[in-house]
């Protein structure tokens, strides 16, 4: 059974990001530069091993005065390539074709005429301009490029309505370096959140989240436009809002949907990408952080010790898989991970076609004439939360990876409210 391919090159963006030849000098009886590049039993390289550069930030090129990855180049050129590799993360799954019940079930939506696996960073203009889902606001943009996080900051609000097209001429790059670090040069691995919706949702919580956590999370969340000024938003205000059923409540706080589905009458909602709350609400964050797991931390040749840019899956990255080990000893980590994916994959096939079936037999009813209003609603009401739950783990990525009690607690929340709906419509 085939997996949803973006957790194989995953999409974080987060970054310890600067490098430098370290410094010799005495460590163990052994000179630094050799007691790198003979790790032997002195386990694999770790952010002790950085000695970071005290740079100073380079002109930026770019129109609106962001400083793009060529123009860090010269600085941080393992970096920078590295970076400029997530190109080789091209491949696209088409989840229709894959999962053909997402068409009926986002019937209405935009999801349900296009609907592929993201790929590298380096793809994300290219693929919203091109992508058959309605955008016709700028705030498609949110996370898709630096140069529209800082026209947020520099012009407020507003940016959010403006006109898609309009916008996209002005974008010069790609995510990139401002995303995580603004136009600062990282010294001491320093990041920064450019994304103002985090600060206004999370304020004084920020202080409580990993900084690498925070940097990923900017853009790997879930997240909706507000009403009035379709400004992009997180649902929560700190760690203990961020479960399902916490979210579900703030939604429901304001009779928020994204569509209503002309065949049911249901307010639905479309879950986004969670991953950074589904970390937090599990027993990894307390242990890892985002660049942890997907940023190895490399040696070049000439001594140099960085966070690699190319953001890589732990499975298949030996300096990655390595960080498993003092948990989980010497599990086939492979392995293990590959059948929580298959069991959480199948699960979601399971639980997605038994949805497809309730939107079509709550569709009859609502067109049979023979139910009420009030009889109608309660069905509603159940459809909306059991697709919330199945979209919350579905459009997540990992397959149950990051967080897999959260996974399929979410399907089973699904089922038993399909289940639920379907008494009520008098099919058992």
């Amino acid at each position: 059974m085939e997996r949803k391919t973006i957790y194989k090159l995953a999409g974080a963006i987060a970054a310890l990001a600067v490098i430098s030849v370290p410094a010799l000098g005495m460590a163990g009886g052994k000179d630094l530069m050799y007691h790198l590049q003979n790790r032997g039993d002195l386990g694999p390289l770790n952010r002790s091993d950085i000695a970071y550069l005290q740079a100073e930030a380079p002109a930026p090129t770019s129109m609106d005065g962001t400083i793009n990855a060529s123009d860090w180049a010269s600085t941080y050129p393992y970096i920078v390539t590295t970076w400029q590799d997530n190109n080789k993360n091209s491949y696209v799954t088409d989840y229709l074709e894959q999962d053909p019940y997402l068409t009926n079930i986002y019937e209405g939506y935009g999801f349900a005429k296009d609907y592929g696996s993201a790929r590298g960073h380096e793809y994300t203009l290219t693929d919203v301009a091109k992508t058959q889902r309605p955008h016709p606001m700028a705030n498609c943009l949110t996370c898709k490029t630096p140069n529209f996080a800082k026209l947020v900051n520099d012009q407020g609000v507003a940016v959010y309505k403006m006109d898609f097209n309009e916008v996209l001429g002005m974008m010069e790059e790609n995510i990139s370096c401002y995303t995580c670090h603004g136009n600062e040069p990282g010294n001491g691995g320093m990041l920064t959140v450019t994304h103002s919706y985090v600060r206004k949702a999370l304020g004084d919580s920020m202080s409580s989240i990993d900084p690498a956590n925070l940097a990923c999370g900017q853009c790997h969340i879930e997240y909706y436009f507000t009403p009035e000024d379709k400004e992009t938003m997180m649902p929560y205000h700190d760690v203990a809002g961020m479960s399902p059923e916490a979210i579900l409540a703030y939604y429901d706080s304001f009779d928020f949907a994204d569509w209503t589905q002309e065949a049911t009458g249901t307010k639905m909602l479309k879950a986004q990408h969670p991953e950074f709350e589904t970390v937090l609400q599990g027993k990894h964050a307390g242990l890892l952080n985002c660049a942890d797991c997907h940023m190895p931390i490399e040696q070049a040749e000439d001594g140099t010790v960085y966070h690699s840019h190319l953001l890589a899956s732990p499975l298949e990255n030996e300096t990655l898989l390595s960080t498993c080990v003092s948990c989980h000893g010497d599990t086939d980590m492979v392995n293990m991970v590959h059948r929580i994916q298959d069991r959480v994959t199948a699960r979601e096939t399971e639980i997605g076609n038994r949805l497809s079936e309730l939107k079509d037999t709550l569709a009859a009813a609502v067109a049979s004439g023979n139910f009420s209003e009030e009889e109608l609603d309660a069905v509603r009401r159940l459809h909306r939360e059991a697709q919330w739950f199945f979209d919350y783990d579905y459009v997540e990525n990992s397959e149950g990876a990051h967080n897999s009690e959260l996974a399929m607690s979410c399907l089973d929340t699904a089922e038993a409210k399909i289940n639920e709906a379907m008494a009520l419509l008098g099919r058992e």
